[in-house]
């Protein structure tokens, strides 16, 4: 017998504005719990360190979740310099203490080396799995495993603040983009190492910032038993910038049985989101060869 699922099918996107010193997955359970929700994913982790926003999938909104893991994202994040961890961030031990000298021109030019195009060494202490197995789980363990630089964009980094020794950047990045590695390669272009002290991610993706809530607000709804629902983005927000098509309600049936429909007038496309004439959120469709919608990851009502 199939065990019941625990909780609601309540689909649609929370954005959290996730506490310092928890992660994400933890921070994840909590809204999961307050929401009774049967099923729930966040969009990239983010580190206990840090704070800000990370989206948090309900029910059928986990099936597009993968977008906004591939979303550009921005930071606002604080480093010490002058001295370097084995995290790259506060929480790990310092491994090398070194003066700092450095000049507000020095710095303005070691940052232009993180513009644009480049490559990435991932951090041994991210979560980037090797033969199953995150990589810190090795690094705890005093193993280094050899990584690939990894290529990224910095759309801007800009410096906010150089004061003895910090510095505060606002950074606007690809994918992928470690920015604790960023501090720890400053660092050594500069000659006295750095690590995270502060990082707050301000963006993701196209989501409004103002919409973010905190878990203890939510807490104080349900205490006072309001409904959280209201908080909830679309579903289908996560997808929001993909092509959008409206099909009639036969083909519609056709579609959610997982079968491709024709609809004229569609190039070859990676993803497109489907509605019916009622503007319900169907799924997504590749066009095939043939030019017909097939279903690639269809909602479930």
């Amino acid at each position: 017998m199939a065990r019941r699922k625990k909780g609601r099918n309540i689909n649609g996107v929370l954005l959290l504005n996730k506490p310092q010193d928890i992660s994400s997955n933890k921070a994840l359970q909590k809204v999961k719990h307050l929401f009774f929700a049967a099923k729930a994913g966040h969009t990239g982790a983010l580190d206990p360190l840090a704070t800000g926003m990370l989206p948090i999938c309900l029910g059928e909104a986990t099936k597009f979740s993968q977008f906004l893991l591939e979303s550009d994202k921005g930071y606002r994040v604080i480093g010490k310099l002058g001295e370097r961890t084995d995290t790259s961030d506060s929480t790990g031990e310092v491994v090398e203490t070194r003066p700092i000298n450095v000049t507000k021109k020095q710095l303005l030019g070691a940052l232009d080396e993180f513009r644009g195009n480049i490559k990435q060494v991932p951090s041994m202490y991210s979560a980037l799995k090797h033969q199953g197995q995150p990589l810190y789980k090795y690094a705890r363990q005093g193993i280094v495993i050899e990584r690939e630089a990894r290529d990224i964009t910095v759309y801007s980094i800009d410096l906010i603040r150089f004061d003895n020794d910090e510095v505060e950047l606002e950074i606007e990045c690809s994918k992928g983009t470690y920015i604790r590695t960023i501090i720890d390669d400053l660092g050594q272009i500069l000659g006295c190492g750095a690590h995270v002290t502060m990082l707050h991610r301000t963006f993701v993706a196209d989501y409004p910032v103002e919409l973010m809530v905190t878990i203890e607000q939510l807490e104080n709804e349900r205490e006072q038993d309001k409904s959280l629902d209201d908080y909830l983005l679309p579903m289908d927000s996560p997808v929001s910038h993909l092509e959008k098509v409206v099909i009639d309600l036969d083909s519609a049936h056709y579609f959610c049985h997982g079968n491709p429909v024709s609809y004229s007038g569609l190039d070859e496309n990676d993803y497109i989101r489907v509605y019916d004439e009622d503007d319900t959120f169907l799924g997504l469709a590749e066009v095939d060869k043939d030019f017909m919608l097939a279903p690639k990851r269809l909602v479930v009502y």
